[in-house]
C-alpha cells in the first residue's frame, strides 16, 4: 500500500464502525468495498497485502468500536466486573452477574485462540473479495436460519414467548436491561461457550461476528435483544484485544505517515458505532434479523457477479 488518504480512511473507519455491530460482517464490507470501487481504493486498502497497513488501521480502528461500546454498556460492565471480583473473593459463581462474568470470560476463550492461531490463513486464503461476497451470501442464509429457528421456537413455547418479548418491548430501558441481563445469566455455560466458539465462524470475511453470535443464541432460548445484547458483550474484549495486539504495528513501520488518518478513521468509527448499537438495541425489541439477511443475501451475490463479470 501506497498511502491511505483521509477521505479513505473515515469512510472506511464510520463503515467498520456500522458494520462491525449491525449483522452484516465488518471485515466482508472492508475487503469487498475497496475491490468494487477499484482504482486507487483497491491498491491501498488490501487487507490480504503482506505486511498489510490496511489491516493493522482495519484492526486499530476495533479498539474505537470496543470503546464505545464500553460506554453504551458501561452500567453492565460495572456490574459484569463487580460480579467478577466478588465470585474471585467469596470464591463462588452464584449471583446473576458473577454468573454473566464467567460466561463472557468462558465464551470468549474459544475465538481468542482460533484468532490467535488461524488469523493469517483466514486473511491470505479468504480474505479476497469473491471469496468474501461468497462467505457474505451464506452469512444472509445463517440470520434466515436463527429466524427459522426463532420461528420454530414460538410456535413450540406460543404464548410464554411471546408474552415475554411483549413485556420487554413495553419495558422501562434500564429495568429491561437487568431483566435481559440476568436472563442470560441463566444460560447454562455449555451454551455460552458455544456462542462464543461460533464467533470463530466470523474469522473468514463475509460472517459477520454479531450475526452468527445472535443466531447461536436465539438458538439457546434467548430473544432478539437478549441474544444481540449477549453479542456486544462478547464481542467487547475480542475486539479490544485484537485491536490492541495491532497496535504496535501501527507505531512500527506499517504505521508510517499514516497516524493522523488512524485517528480520523478511528473517530468515524467510535461514532459510527455509539449510534449504532443504541440503534440496534431499540431494533431488536420488536424486530428481527430479516432485513440484514435479505441485505447480505443481495449484496453477497451482486458483488460476486460484479467481481467476476467485469
Amino acid at each position: 500500500m501506497s498511502t491511505l488518504s483521509y477521505p479513505e480512511a473515515i469512510i472506511m473507519g464510520a463503515i467498520q464502525g456500522i458494520t462491525e455491530l449491525f449483522p452484516i460482517s465488518s471485515l466482508g464490507h472492508s475487503v469487498i468495498i475497496p475491490a468494487l470501487v477499484g482504482g486507487t481504493w483497491a491498491k491501498d486498502l488490501n487487507v490480504s497485502a503482506p505486511e498489510s497497513p490496511y489491516l493493522a488501521f482495519i484492526v486499530g480502528l476495533h479498539v474505537a468500536t470496543a470503546l464505545a461500546l464500553l460506554v453504551f454498556f458501561w452500567r453492565d460492565w460495572v456490574r459484569i466486573i463487580g460480579g467478577f471480583f466478588s465470585s474471585i473473593r467469596y470464591r463462588r459463581v452464584q449471583t446473576g452477574p458473577e454468573r454473566l462474568a464467567w460466561l463472557i470470560i468462558l465464551a470468549t476463550i474459544p475465538v481468542g485462540l482460533a484468532g490467535l492461531l488461524l488469523e493469517h490463513v483466514f486473511r491470505t486464503v479468504l480474505g479476497q473479495p469473491e471469496p468474501a461476497a461468497i462467505f457474505l451470501a451464506i452469512n444472509g442464509l445463517i440470520l434466515f436460519f436463527g429466524e427459522w429457528l426463532r420461528r420454530r421456537q414460538v410456535r413450540r413455547e406460543g404464548i410464554v414467548v411471546a408474552a415475554a418479548e411483549s413485556a420487554e418491548a413495553n419495558a422501562d430501558f434500564d429495568a429491561s436491561d437487568t431483566v435481559a441481563d440476568a436472563r442470560v445469566s441463566r444460560m447454562k455455560f455449555g451454551r455460552g461457550v458455544a456462542i462464543g466458539s461460533s464467533q470463530i465462524l466470523a474469522l473468514a470475511a463475509g460472517i459477520s461476528r454479531s450475526g452468527v453470535a445472535m443466531v447461536s443464541g436465539m438458538a439457546a432460548g434467548l430473544s432478539h435483544r437478549e441474544a444481540a445484547r449477549f453479542s456486544f458483550l462478547l464481542a467487547t474484549p475480542v475486539i479490544l484485544a485484537a485491536g490492541v495486539l495491532k497496535i504496535p504495528d501501527l507505531a512500527g513501520p506499517l504505521g508510517h505517515g499514516i497516524t493522523g488518518q488512524v485517528l480520523a478513521g478511528s473517530a468515524a468509527s467510535f461514532v459510527a458505532a455509539l449510534l449504532s448499537v443504541g440503534f440496534l438495541d431499540r431494533y431488536f425489541r420488536t424486530r428481527t434479523l430479516v432485513p440484514f439477511a435479505i441485505y447480505c443475501l443481495i449484496a453477497g451475490i451482486g458483488s460476486f457477479l460484479i467481481l467476476t463479470l467485469r
